[in-house]
């Protein structure tokens, strides 16, 4: 019997999906291709592997391949709830990581920026896998390059990262909303936060949809709040890890309690079709701190979400 080994580098279309052991080969993104070529592409997977915007605990420069190990057995079988193959539907790479000098942080910036902006020359859907939360800022700045400035963000945090920072080329996880909103980069007016629970004087006019309110008023309520404030606007949706609940993402920077659960975030983002995204990220697993994968897999799986999400639009 022939069986097509380590699909990753010997898969010869960019569409399909191939068995192979969960505990072995190449470990890319969903055994998507290893690629540097963006012709005919759909989606690109990329990591950010950087950490030094960091204000607690470092180590989420080692996220990206914590997600990809982690998205082994999401490749196994057809994803639940979809009941189909993305990867019929798109053509999807994973188009390995970033470079980045960390010894000239002051080049970080532009680096990320143009990383993405390679991708958008080819009209490709970037997902990207952080690193810290600092790395949706270029991203931002790229996207804005492509798409023209006002989009809306759809942004799963603990945090509203709205905290204020005038220095352009500053390296803080914690402030990357403010300068996009400040540069008008963001419309805050169409723009939701979900699951905030740390407090800031200033959220700079952003819908926040918090913690409480998740838990008060169900995924249901969340996803038509969502849709109303977003309407048909460019939209780019970021996923720090943290906005789970520690007992469901403990592999993570800053952890608050009292987050959502693994169940409530996949509902919200299985049920945002409609929404009219550009792009988006998953960030902040720090796979030091992680037991048994349980943040790997959450951002695996959220990862896995966002792809079905796109595929389902094309039948």
């Amino acid at each position: 019997m022939s069986v097509l080994v380590d699909a990753a580098i010997s898969r010869s279309e960019l569409k399909g999906s191939n068995f192979e052991m969960t505990y072995g080969g190449a470990t890319s993104f969903m055994r998507r291709n290893y690629s540097k070529s963006l012709v005919g592409v759909d989606v690109a997977v990329s990591g950010v592997p950087f950490d030094l915007a960091v204000t607690y605990r470092s180590g989420a420069r080692l996220g990206p391949r914590a997600i990809r190990a982690a998205s082994v057995q999401l490749a196994e079988l057809l994803p639940y709830p979809w009941g189909f193959d993305p990867f019929e539907r798109l053509a999807v790479i994973d188009y390995g990581d970033c470079f980045l000098d960390p010894h000239n942080p002051l080049t970080v910036r532009d680096s990320i920026k143009d990383h993405i902006e390679n991708m958008l020359e080819y009209d490709v859907f970037p997902l990207t896998f952080g690193g810290d939360h600092y790395i949706t800022y270029p991203i931002l700045l790229a996207m804005a390059e492509k798409y023209g400035k006002g989009l809306s963000i759809i942004h799963f945090d603990a945090h509203c990262d709205t905290w204020a920072d005038d220095e352009e080329y500053s390296l803080n996880h914690g402030t990357m909303f403010y300068k996009a909103i400040k540069n008008g980069i963001i419309d805050p007016a169409k723009s939701v936060q979900i699951g905030i629970r740390t407090w800031n004087e200033d959220f700079m006019g952003t819908n926040i949809l918090d913690a409480e309110y998740v838990h008060n008023n169900g995924w249901q309520k969340v996803v038509e709040r969502v849709k109303e404030i977003v309407g048909n606007n460019l939209t780019y949706l970021t996923f720090d890890i943290d906005c789970l609940d520690p007992a469901y993402a403990p592999g993570t920077g800053t952890p608050v309690p009292g987050g959502l659960n693994s169940a409530q975030a996949l509902a919200i983002l299985r049920n945002l079709q409609g929404i009219n995204l550009i792009g988006a990220d998953v960030v902040e697993v720090a796979p030091s701190y992680d037991h048994a994968e349980i943040t790997a897999l959450a951002g695996a799986h959220v990862a896995c979400d966002i792809i079905c999400l796109l595929a389902s639009s094309k039948k």
